[in-house]
């Protein structure tokens, strides 16, 4: 009896890969995956991607043409294969649309690797926990950089504001514009504040992203209560949290039309890929004023003849502001504690 030693079928992807040495092609002609459907990537667990498509849960592999093309959270795609989404199905994904904003980090700021967290988000839910752990602002004026250079809108969460006064710390903030909500423990969902930061998240696909602790987990089973995201603790020792949460997820809004993705807590936010005129174009206003700056001015404190100065000298850029600019231009080379 003569073996099929043939691994795959006319209809899998591999068939049409690119053969070995001393082969010849099996065929010059490339699928066109005409039908193939559409997806979203909500998690990524270990070469296994999870999709919704046309509302249902589907498991799905990386083809293999893709190469090292990377897939992450918030990805749309396009699969082929089983999209049934019973037991065992297993669909491939052939395609990564084109991305409208990239969320990156680096593990330090001199690592040259980039890491995609999330694609595809409008906005970053920064949470800052008031109290029980400290806010750290390190942490809080990276995000903020990393949301301007990837031209996502950011938003200030501030939780357990019955612990301590929001104002201590919106003062900081309040020059460069950036919206906020306040929580605290309390009403019928146990969170005073939820249905306003509810109304900031309609119609976005939002990232919350903060440190273990400060009660990002605890928002959203509050937003999405079948999501059952474990609630950790605070070390009294320390003052950090433990990670509960160690993968990304995008969930859908139950009453709202928009997505959330939770993230693991951050312990680190490396900025090395954020160059400082792809910063300051966040800025409007900041950025005519630079038009004359020397060759190479990175509009820093200590830059000579920056328009920033000269602005601010001459009554035409408010003081605090470019402040708070400096500041954060000055967190991608800072300790993020």
């Amino acid at each position: 009896m003569v073996r099929n030693t043939n691994r795959y079928s006319d209809h899998d992807v591999e068939h049409y890969d690119r053969p070995r040495r001393r082969t010849r092609p099996r065929t010059k002609d490339r699928p066109t995956y005409d039908e193939a459907v559409d997806g979203v990537v909500v998690t990524v667990d270990r070469g296994r991607f999870t999709l919704i498509v046309d509302g249902r849960e589907i498991w799905a592999v990386k083809a293999r043409p893709l190469g090292r093309k990377g897939v992450v959270v918030g990805d749309h795609v396009r699969v082929v294969g089983d999209v049934s989404g019973i037991e065992g199905a297993l669909a491939r994904i052939v395609e990564v649309r084109p991305r409208s904003t990239v969320l990156r980090r680096t593990a330090d700021d001199d690592d040259p690797v980039e890491r995609v967290i999330v694609a595809n988000a409008s906005q970053l839910v920064v949470v800052i926990a008031l109290a029980d752990p400290e806010p750290r602002h390190g942490l809080i004026d990276r995000a903020l950089v990393a949301a301007y250079d990837a031209r996502m809108t950011p938003l200030l969460c501030l939780t357990k504001a019955d612990l301590a006064d929001p104002e201590t710390l919106l003062s900081t903030y309040r020059a460069l514009g950036v919206p906020w909500v306040v929580t605290q423990r309390g009403g019928d969902t146990g969170i005073d504040g939820l249905d306003e930061l509810r109304d900031r998240l309609e119609g976005r696909a939002s990232v919350l992203l903060g440190h273990s602790g400060v009660g990002k987990s605890t928002l959203v089973n509050a937003l999405v209560p079948d999501a059952r995201r474990e609630v950790g603790h605070v070390n009294a020792v320390t003052g950090r949290g433990r990670h509960t949460s160690t993968s990304a997820l995008m969930l859908e809004l139950p009453r709202a039309s928009g997505w959330i993705i939770d993230t693991p807590g951050i312990r680190s936010f490396g900025l090395a890929h954020v160059e400082p005129e792809h910063l300051i174009e966040a800025f409007p206003d900041l950025d005519e004023m630079t038009e004359d700056c020397p060759r190479g001015c990175t509009h820093g404190v200590d830059e000579p003849e920056c328009g920033l100065d000269v602005a601010v000298a001459e009554g035409q850029a408010d003081p605090d502001r470019v402040e708070s600019f400096r500041r954060l231009l000055a967190a991608r080379s800072e300790p993020l504690y």
